[in-house]
């Protein structure tokens, strides 16, 4: 008996022993992440300028706008992640019903390959898996980056991870920045090389981390997702979605009007408990945006139905004007505007959060400066952080040694 308690004892010990090396050699790896981590210099914010305006709707009608999601989660990773209760299939059903063009699943680190051989097929993962939910939404992806900073985002952090993914996809969006804090606003101002931002999420509304964003010269697109974890919830369903103007339902052309900022965020206004043939009724009769003009210095935004309220917000996210009950108004932008940004709230309280028109000297509209790899500084923290590591392991050898002398005394 007492031997069997022993050989019992001994593979207890020996599993213990086993899963510290394994927590000892993981903690090593992110240490050594973020010990080489790169120190950036950062540019100076500065708002959009120019004598010319750049309008991304330039163009456009009523009759191309597709209506997409591009966040929501599906049954992966042997169902330890967020989305165990849906699978692809009902996702698809779901998101038919709703009228929804471009359904792309964006499993935790995972690209789903659920609907590749549909035209319009994206494909998408959500990266990320830090404890502050740093996490960033991967369109036109061709493979999942695994480096993260799990622990501590500092924005060296969160610019070097941007920097990591940007090779990996056509469009990064930084996710649902105001949600578990770990985006604050003042990120935006200074964070670089990055597409847009997913303004409209089901966890959280980012409206300041996006102004922050434009008021500092970045002309981040909007991205408007449900970001729904269970779809037979019917509060997390149907409530976002990015509206693309795309003459043909293509993934290439999808992604292409994205990138030329083709697109808004609508925010679906709905009850607590809304029934679903409520919630269908009232996703296939949404506005249609017709027109946003620029004619010498004055915006023009009209819609096929009458709006409760035509909201025209400028830099630091302060309302430059307001236009009640109509289906199409107009702002002349002023010399100190920088940006202006359409909001477009309906009866029922659905709202069209649309792109900015930004001042621009005539050249890339989308082009900002990037921030650059301070080398000295990067370098001294690098030796610093491997000194102070081989500092600790010798500490722990010598005293592992003391100890062994002392146990044969």
């Amino acid at each position: 008996m007492l031997k069997g308690i022993k050989i019992i004892w001994r593979i207890i010990s020996l599993l213990l022993k086993a899963l510290l090396f394994i927590i000892i050699v993981i903690a090593l790896i992110f240490t050594l992440k973020y010990i080489t981590s790169p120190y950036y210099v950062f540019p100076d914010p500065k708002p959009f300028s120019g004598d010319q305006f750049f309008n991304p709707y330039e163009g456009i009608d009523s009759n191309y706008w597709r209506k997409g999601n591009f966040q929501i989660q599906s049954e992966a990773w042997l169902g330890i992640t967020d989305g165990r209760k849906n699978t692809n299939e009902a996702i698809d059903s779901v998101y038919g019903l709703l009228g929804y063009d471009i359904i792309a699943i964006s499993d935790y680190q995972k690209i789903n390959r659920h609907g590749e051989d549909r035209d319009s097929y994206i494909p998408v993962y959500e990266h990320g898996y830090g404890v502050y939910k740093n996490h960033h939404v991967m369109i036109g992806a061709d493979r999942v980056v695994w480096k993260d900073y799990p622990i501590i985002h500092t924005i060296h952090h969160k610019q070097h991870m941007v920097n990591t993914l940007r090779s990996s996809c056509e469009l990064v969006f930084i996710a649902h920045p105001k949600y578990a804090g770990g985006w604050e606003p003042e990120d935006m101002a200074w964070i670089t090389n990055y597409d847009g931002i997913e303004v409209l999420n089901g966890f959280r509304i980012s409206l300041a981390h996006w102004d922050a964003a434009l008021s500092a010269g970045k002309n981040m697109r909007i991205l408007a997702d449900d970001d729904a974890h269970d779809i037979t919830n019917i509060n997390e369903i149907g409530n976002y979605a990015t509206l693309i103007y795309s003459p043909v339902l293509h993934g290439d052309s999808i992604v292409s009007a994205m990138k030329a900022g083709k697109a808004f965020g609508a925010g679906i206004y709905r009850l607590w408990g809304e029934p679903m043939d409520k919630k269908i009724e009232k996703a296939h009769s949404l506005p249609k945006l017709s027109k946003v003009e620029m004619n010498g210095d004055t915006l023009t935004v009209g819609v096929n139905k009458v709006a409760t309220q035509f909201r025209f917000i400028g830099q630091g996210g302060i309302l430059l004007d307001s236009v009640a009950d109509v289906n199409e108004a107009s702002y002349v932008i002023r010399d100190k505007d920088t940006y202006v940004r359409t909001e477009i709230i309906f009866p029922n309280l659905t709202t069209y959060y649309l792109n900015p028109v930004i001042r621009y000297d005539g050249g890339d509209p989308w082009e900002h400066e990037i921030a650059k790899v301070d080398q000295l500084r990067t370098w001294l923290l690098r030796i610093i952080g491997f000194a102070t590591l081989i500092f600790i392991f010798l500490n722990i050898y010598y005293l592992r040694k003391r100890l062994r002398k002392r146990a044969r005394r």
